[in-house]
Parts: structure tokens; sequence; C-alpha cells
């Protein structure tokens, strides 16, 4: 019996070298989440949509800051908003952003705890 890919891994159909473009797409997506706060920002949002004053609330950051790393999000298209009355409600993008946020998070704890690497 085959193996089956696990979901995060493209089909082979789907593979392909990545060029120029792809890389320094993925070095600003990067870049953004090189802010301690904006990935805060989007380790919250792979829970679900929230809205600023939730997401000022679990980040601890000043509520004009937290709008500020929202806008960049939202410019660079890793988050979108919807209005709900006068409330703006933020999402992720897409799965991939969510995967990215969880395993650079899950291997920072391996290096904080010292817990050993794995598959």
């Amino acid at each position: 019996m085959p193996a089956s890919n696990p979901p995060s891994v493209a089909p082979e159909s789907q593979r392909h070298t990545p060029g120029a473009p792809q890389f320094d797409a993925a070095a600003g997506v990067f870049a953004l989440l090189a802010d301690p706060t904006r990935l805060h920002l989007v380790w919250s949002l792979t829970q679900g949509e929230a809205d600023v004053n939730t997401l000022t609330d679990i980040c601890g950051a000043a509520r004009p800051a937290v709008s500020q790393h929202l806008a960049k999000l939202r410019l660079a298209g890793l988050v979108q908003v919807r209005k709900d009355g006068r409330r703006s409600v933020y999402t992720l993008r897409d799965g991939h952003l969510r995967r990215l946020a969880i395993e650079a998070l899950n291997h920072a704890d391996h290096l904080v705890t010292g817990t050993p690497p794995h598959d």
C-alpha cells in the first residue's frame, strides 16, 4: 500500500524548485514574522478570528501598536479583515501561514525547553 503525503506536504504534481520570486516572497513573510508582536498576533489568529480589542488583550501590546502591526500584516496579504458593525475582525489568509506560525513556535519551544528535535 503506497504511503500518503501528510496534509502539509504538497503532492508530487505541485512540487517544483522555487525561484528567486518565491525566495523573495518567503523572506518577506519571515521578515514580517520576525517581530515578536506580529508573530504573537499571527499565532493568536491561528486560534480563530479576533477583533483588535481581543488581540490587544492577548498580546499585551498597546492598541495603536497592535493596529499598526495588523495593518502591516494586512497590506502584506497575510491577514484579512471584515467589518462587523464598528468592529474590524481579523483572520489569517490561509492555512499555510497558520502551519508556519505553529511550526515556528513548536520549534522555538524545543529550543527553549531543550526537548530533542523530531520530524
